[in-house]
């Protein structure tokens, strides 16, 4: 069978529900039998880390753990930390399904879950801010501070653990990207690598950007400021956008403006976030020359 298709042909469930966090975990260990049954060399690992672990956040909690532990910082201190967290909370978990499925269905390399929960350094980034955050939540700045330097050193993503993130959340490839404390992020939105979501410099309080569901922001694109980015928009690869975007339309450039004009933009009818479609507004866009 090919290593994109299911192993299994039962419907999947409704999104969010516990009948989905099982069938995922059901179809995780299934790829990851069939892939340690391929390549014998992969056994022992594939073991360890997903065939031995009763649940998804077993799984995953031991395997973050591993990844960001160091001489000072121990695999079970992080193991149990993870854990607790993920078991603790319904959201968490809803929101590492969300994102696996994200990478799975919108990335044509992510060749199956497993290959996402164990190999994609932006999923297990982006799983391990979501325990940073919970720990700054609950007043607990010094470890989740720890943790976000941790998270930095090992997978290149610097993410503050104020900053909220919603599900369904994508970090492509996701070396060198930035997020700052006031960030927000909404949900079914897809990021591409070196990007970053800064400050100005120049302000304090409540100074990043804030991004709309179901965005897309290309590759190297630079936000910078308490700027928002609506709904269902488009920031293309290396812009700097340092004004709100309006929903459904395309930023492209540096600085940054408006396909279409700024009083009458484009508007594309598409979840970029979703569709990942990066290039469609060239078609449209008078100035583009090669």
């Amino acid at each position: 069978m090919p290593a994109g298709e299911y192993l299994y042909t039962t419907p999947q469930p409704t999104a969010g529900s516990n009948e989905e966090e099982a069938w995922l975990w059901a179809q995780i260990k299934a790829e990851a039998r069939r892939d340690a049954d391929s390549e014998p060399a992969l056994a022992s690992y594939l073991y360890s880390t997903i065939l031995s672990h009763s649940s998804l956040e077993r799984s995953l909690s031991f395997h973050l753990g591993n990844k960001l532990c160091s001489s000072t910082l121990l695999s079970t201190l992080l193991y149990d930390m993870f854990l607790n967290t993920f078991s603790n909370d319904a959201a968490l978990r809803s929101a590492t399904v969300a994102d696996l499925r994200a990478a799975r269905f919108r990335d044509p390399a992510c060749v199956s879950f497993a290959h996402c929960l164990l190999n994609y350094k932006g999923f297990l980034a982006c799983q391990a801010h979501r325990v940073a955050h919970k720990l700054w939540t609950q007043c607990r700045q010094p470890l989740a501070l720890a943790l976000q330097s941790r998270i930095s050193d090992v997978f290149a993503v610097d993410i503050h653990p104020a900053a909220r993130i919603g599900k369904g959340i994508l970090f492509d490839h996701a070396t060198g990207v930035v997020v700052g404390e006031t960030a927000v992020i909404g949900n079914n939105v897809s990021i591409l690598h070196h990007v970053t979501l800064g400050g100005t410099g120049k302000a304090g309080g409540d100074r990043h950007p804030k991004i709309g569901d179901g965005v897309l922001i290309g590759a190297g694109a630079t936000i910078l400021g308490n700027v928002k980015i609506g709904e269902g928009a488009k920031i293309g690869a290396g812009s700097v956008v340092l004004i709100d975007v309006p929903p459904r339309t395309t930023a492209v450039g540096n600085p940054a403006r408006l396909v279409g004009g700024k009083d009458t933009p484009s508007k594309h009818e598409d979840v970029p976030g979703e569709s990942m479609d990066h290039t469609s507004f060239i078609s449209e866009w008078s100035d583009y020359i090669i």
